[in-house]
């Protein structure tokens, strides 16, 4: 707890008491666009509170946590029974301490998507609480995150686990949309240029890409049949990847398809072969949270196994690496949490400066018109001043929002539940946290969120050719 308030006090200075999201460029830093300076301060505060959360998760943190009444009480033993050991609350302590900061910002973020609900303008009153206030609004993220740690244990964690559960998969949906938008604004540039210069150029680069990313699904592909199933066990896995794999063939044939390309010309396999990466990620991530660890190796053992694989006799099977039991010292990010963590990042920095105009998505986190989005520039040297000074934040949304205020809150109330869900392993525990263990919920969530995001590609695909009435150009 010392640590969030150090971090976060630190944080707090860093406004400078100011109101608006314009004071925190210095005259030395570059004219942007107010939009895009406060999407960035929330992903900051976000991603801070995700720094405290790993701080929770190291070593030196347990003696510190023990302090606070209720969370490690006369030093039980956890059973952790999907690997056959106890462990100490020493080392399962931080994993509270995770869930508390987590539920801190998602009510924090939570709150603000209802305050911002159909707010239109800069010109709102609720606008101002948006892009401004920010210590205040520190100070109030400080004030819950410390007030959670003393919320008595009870059903509250196995409860937290369940929301954290749906939150993280709505967030999983997210990331793909994102990473939609990324692909088609990829094809739109490229195919503009084509049009502009060296086709062949721009064209061989489109090329050199989609085929880059195709290779490396098959070789990823390969890997999970390998060391992610056994000829005799691991069915699971084994539907897992070949479903999987079947969906993501037909979604590629089905984005190059006439009728598809007649309505949506600059869709194609680059997207697809995005998507397709996507969906291994996510099967992959299903198949390191089976209760089995016989069919789930550890990454830095698949790797190590690659790196330096050991000659077996002849007529005799190689053996799998399987994961290695978790520290008794503490519990800190695996390789696994550390490429989720990775992804995550990605998305919300890009979902902080996107100003994409694209309608494949259906602007998902934009609400202006295509005029105002487009026109995000300052028409006249007037704006760009105010009381004979240089500003450096112009306020570019006094004729419409340039992104839905309260869906971008929702979306980051969902990635800290997702970076909870991330954190922790996705374990499962009970109500008193006297056991925890990796369950089939978490597989089936994770799995199921890996169809859906195929069926909501496909849905982008074919919805022009269903809804003829409306306009998708």
């Amino acid at each position: 707890m010392g640590a969030v308030l150090g971090v976060f006090s630190l944080a707090s200075w860093v406004p400078c008491l100011c109101s608006g999201a314009s004071c925190l460029l210095c005259s030395c830093c570059p004219n942007t666009k107010n939009s895009t300076v406060t999407r960035l301060i929330y992903a900051f505060i976000l991603l801070l509170g995700t720094a405290v959360s790993c701080i929770m998760l190291t070593e030196g943190m347990e003696t510190q946590l023990k302090k606070i009444p209720g969370f490690c009480e006369g030093g039980f033993k956890i059973k952790v029974t999907d690997i056959k050991a106890d462990k100490d609350c020493d080392v399962l302590v931080g994993y509270k301490a995770v869930y508390r900061i987590n539920f801190a910002l998602a009510v924090f973020f939570f709150v603000f998507f209802l305050l911002m609900l159909k707010v239109k303008t800069s010109k709102d009153p609720r606008a101002a609480v948006h892009n401004g206030f920010w210590f205040f609004k520190i100070a109030a993220i400080v004030g819950i995150m410390v007030g959670s740690f003393y919320i008595p244990g009870g059903y509250f964690t196995s409860a937290w686990f369940a929301v954290g559960m749906v939150g993280a998969a709505l967030f999983i949906l997210i990331q793909l949309v994102l990473l939609v938008d990324l692909a088609h604004s990829w094809n739109e540039l490229w195919v503009s240029r084509m049009e502009e210069g060296n086709p062949r150029v721009w064209y061989a680069a489109l090329l050199s890409v989609t085929t880059v990313f195709y290779v490396m699904s098959i070789i990823i592909v390969a890997l999970f049949y390998t060391y992610y199933t056994k000829p005799d066990g691991c069915t699971e896995n084994k539907f897992f990847i070949s479903i999987n794999l079947i969906l993501c063939v037909i979604v590629s044939i089905v984005s190059i398809h006439p009728k598809i390309q007649e309505h949506q010309p600059r869709s194609g396999l680059l997207q697809s072969s995005i998507i397709t990466l996507y969906t291994l990620y996510l099967t992959w991530s299903a198949m390191t949270n089976e209760p089995d660890r016989s069919c789930n190796p550890t990454l830095l053992s698949i790797i190590t196994h690659i790196a330096s694989p050991t000659v077996t006799p002849a007529n005799s099977t190689a053996i799998v690496p399987t994961s290695a039991p978790p520290s008794k010292k503490g519990h800190f990010l695996d390789a696994e949490n550390l490429l989720g963590l990775a992804v995550f990042v990605f998305c919300l920095l890009y979902s902080s400066i996107r100003t994409s105009s694209n309608s494949q998505v259906n602007k998902l986190t934009l609400s202006g018109s295509d005029s105002v989005i487009l026109g995000d520039t300052t028409a006249s040297g007037a704006s760009d001043e105010e009381d004979g000074q240089p500003r450096r934040a112009v306020d570019n949304e006094k004729e419409g929002v340039q992104y839905s205020y309260s869906f971008f809150h929702l979306m980051l109330c969902l990635a800290s539940l997702y970076i909870m869900m991330t954190l922790t392993s996705w374990y499962s525990p009970d109500a008193k946290f006297q056991s925890v263990t990796s369950k089939w919920p978490a597989v089936w969530v994770k799995i199921s969120s890996s169809w859906v995001c195929l069926i909501l590609y496909v849905w982008t695909l074919v919805a022009p050719l269903i809804l003829t009435n409306r306009d998708f150009s």
